[in-house]
């Protein structure tokens, strides 16, 4: 099958009307499989399922050219996410709402599943037909900017001056800013208050401090700690702080530093510190074993306040613990960046007007206030982790977080896809983690 970064070529290219064909991409490695499917006919020739693609991105840009994005009412912003929740959407479009009325717009919003949204960006891509203001999971980012679909958001006024690094890092590609968030999540470390007190306990900092605490309140059908090592971007997304702060890459899967992040993480389960359920979970199904008293901690997000509040558990949340105390955490950050696509210079400057609204400071905290997320500008932040004390580590963790696409890119997908299988195959048994990890790093030198 053809790969991700593959169609994101074709598409740049149909979108700037031309198909290239080069005179060695015709042919197949030795030992390799065709990257379109089939069998090679040792002659060189094309085969039928890139003929097949390639004329259907063709179609799809005559056909994406030939009304769409023109014809449209120019003071009328059409957008695009993914906030299905009642309760999310209803909260991102009021602010919406309030920024496009200052400039006498109106929203017409759209919005998809999070597991539709990329297909459909990366097909209205090719057509032409992106609506002008788009929110993505912000390591997506680089793979629609890759399209040539987007507009660079300096040229409106917008910058990343007084945000976080890191986001600023997130929303760039090949040096550019394409994207900027109005907040981000991240990972902690949640215990059970009232567990830790009885037991005597301070909230660990380190990794041995997590190991040691975990192994005390290991007790009957109750495990130390809960975790996600589901074989999705979920569970690389819960290792990765683990990785990065011992000193592991994304691009450097074998080196010393990222073999033992993977063996303390595996070893929670191989020591019966965290069940071996971990595999089949999800991070809803983490806060369940949290809330329901069958976990003393739980590595989540801050998105679990509000149901970890609901159900009257009393917790704690400090910094994900590192190998030692003067390390400081290394989150991923999540949430979405917004993005302009290229439609016309009246619609862009229209959504970028919107984007920017958005991203003021009192808009930015209604946003981020409803969704538990942190403001990406760095003071309103720290007046945010003032006022919300829960959210006062998320605020912390950001300020040494990292964009997950930073050492990688667009191929970030596919390796943290490999970097799952390897935690999954390692927690099973089936790999020890040099094994698991040399797999993921094959993957990583091979990823388009």
């Amino acid at each position: 099958m053809w790969s991700l970064v593959g169609f994101v070529e074709a598409i740049r290219q149909a979108r700037s009307g031309r198909v290239e064909r080069h005179p060695t991409d015709n042919r197949t490695p030795a030992g390799k499989a065709p990257a379109f499917g089939g069998a090679p006919d040792g002659r060189g020739n094309r085969s039928p399922a890139r003929v097949v693609t390639i004329g259907l991105v063709v179609l799809l840009v005559t056909a994406g050219c030939a009304g769409g994005v023109r014809s449209r009412d120019p003071n009328v912003v059409i957008e695009l996410d993914h906030y299905t929740d009642a309760a999310a959407g209803r909260q991102f479009r009021a602010v919406l709402d309030r920024c496009a009325r200052r400039f006498d717009l109106r929203i017409q919003r759209q919005d998809v599943p999070t597991d539709q949204l990329m297909p459909k960006v990366l097909r209205d891509a090719t057509a032409h037909s992106l609506p002008d203001l788009l929110f993505v999971d912000n390591p997506d980012l680089q793979t629609v900017a890759e399209t040539g679909a987007l507009t660079e958001l300096g040229q409106y006024g917008l910058s990343g001056e007084g945000h976080f690094s890191a986001i600023v890092e997130a929303g760039s590609y090949r040096g550019e800013l394409y994207g900027l968030a109005p907040g981000v999540n991240g990972l902690a470390l949640f215990y059970n208050r009232t567990v830790f007190e009885r037991a005597g306990l301070d909230p660990p900092e380190t990794w041995q401090e997590m190991r040691e605490a975990a192994r005390t309140l290991t007790r009957g059908s109750t495990h130390g700690l809960a975790f996600s090592a589901i074989a999705s971007e979920e569970g690389s997304w819960q290792f990765e702080p683990f990785l990065w702060s011992n000193g592991g890459e994304l691009d450097d899967l074998t080196s010393p530093e990222s073999v033992r992040a993977l063996e303390f993480w595996s070893g929670l389960v191989e020591d019966g510190l965290a069940s071996r359920s971990v595999v089949n979970w999800n991070q809803n199904d983490v806060i369940d074993r949290f809330a329901s008293g069958h976990a003393a901690m739980m590595i989540n997000g801050s998105w679990s306040l509000s149901a970890l509040d609901d159900s009257g558990t009393d917790y704690g949340v400090v910094p994900i613990p590192t190998p030692s105390p003067d390390v400081a955490p290394q989150v991923p950050l999540g949430g979405e960046v917004g993005v302009v696509p290229e439609t016309t210079p009246r619609r862009q400057e229209n959504a970028a007007r919107v984007l920017g609204c958005m991203l003021e400071r009192e808009n930015m905290l209604d946003w981020t206030t409803d969704h538990a997320y942190v403001p990406s500008r760095v003071d309103t932040a720290e007046q945010y982790a003032r006022d919300v004390p829960a959210m006062k580590p998320f605020v912390t963790e950001v300020a040494t977080g990292r964009a997950r696409t930073a050492e990688l890119g667009p191929r970030y997908r596919e390796v943290s896809q490999a970097l799952a299988d390897a935690v999954q195959a390692t927690i099973a048994g089936s790999a020890s983690p040099e094994q698991a990890l040399e797999r993921a790093a094959r993957v990583a030198e091979t990823a388009d």
